[in-house]
C-alpha cells in the first residue's frame, strides 16, 4: 500500500503533483490556463493536503515515455545513448576551469595539488544518469556547481581537510546522480546548488509543451 501523502516528504509530493499535471496536460487533459494555475499552486503550496486537492481529479499517471523525456529535456540524458568514457583535470600549483556547454562523461578524474579547480556542471549535459567524479584534492581546493535537480553523494575520506555539500540529499529516480568519491588532504571540496537564471515555473511550462507536442505527434 502506498504512502499517505501527508507522511511522505513535501518536495517528493510537490515533484510527483508536477509530473501529474504536466502528464493530464500533454493529454489535453487540461487547459493551459488550468494548468498554469495548478502548477503556480503547487509550486506554492507548503502542505502535502494542497497538492493532492490539485490531482484528484486527474487519472494519469508518470509513465516511462515521460520519464525519459523529462530526463533527456532537464539534463540531457538520454538513456539509448550513454556512453562509457572518462575525463582528466590535473592542476599543479594553478587553475583549472571546467564550465559553460559541455557534456559531461560517465567519469571525471580529478587531481588537485596546491592550486584549484572549479567545476560547473549547470550548462552541462549529462550524458549517463550516473557520473563519479574521482578526485585526489591535496593542499588544495575543489569547488563544484551542480544544478537544481541532481542527486549528489559525497563519499571522500578527508584527512586534516574538509567536505561542504550544500546539495540535496533526497533521491530523485529520474534525475542525473552525481557520486563524488577519493582523498581529501589538507585541502577542501564544496558542494554547492547553483540556482538557474531561468524561474522553475519557466523551464516546467517550455517542458510541458514539448510533452504536448510528443503526444500530438504520436496521436496519443
Amino acid at each position: 500500500m502506498p504512502v499517505a501523502a501527508v507522511d511522505r516528504p513535501i518536495d517528493a509530493v510537490r515533484e510527483q503533483t508536477i509530473d501529474q499535471l504536466i502528464l493530464n496536460y500533454g493529454h489535453d487533459k487540461l487547459s493551459l490556463a488550468a494548468f498554469e494555475r495548478r502548477l503556480e499552486a503547487a509550486l506554492d503550496a507548503t502542505e502535502a493536503s494542497q497538492m493532492v486537492e490539485l490531482t484528484a481529479d486527474l487519472d494519469l499517471q508518470s509513465d516511462p515515455t515521460y520519464a525519459a523525456k523529462k530526463r533527456k529535456h532537464l539534463f540531457g540524458v538520454d538513456a539509448e545513448q550513454e556512453a562509457d568514457d572518462a575525463e582528466y583535470l590535473i592542476t599543479f600549483m594553478g587553475g583549472t576551469e571546467r564550465n559553460g556547454p559541455w557534456t559531461v562523461p560517465s567519469e571525471l578524474r580529478v587531481l588537485t595539488f596546491m592550486g584549484g579547480t572549479d567545476i560547473d556542471f549547470c550548462d552541462a549535459t549529462f550524458s549517463n544518469r550516473v557520473t563519479r567524479v574521482k578526485l585526489a584534492c591535496v593542499m588544495g581546493g575543489v569547488d563544484i556547481k551542480v544544478p537544481e535537480g541532481v542527486n549528489v553523494s559525497v563519499k571522500a575520506f578527508c584527512f586534516l581537510g574538509g567536505v561542504g555539500n550544500k546539495a540535496r540529499g533526497r533521491h530523485d529516480p529520474d534525475a542525473p546522480t552525481l557520486i563524488i568519491e577519493g582523498l581529501v588532504l589538507l585541502g577542501g571540496v564544496d558542494v554547492k546548488v547553483k540556482i538557474q537564471k531561468k524561474s522553475t515555473k519557466e523551464r516546467l511550462l517550455r517542458f510541458a509543451d514539448d510533452i504536448r507536442a510528443m503526444f500530438d505527434e504520436l496521436g496519443v
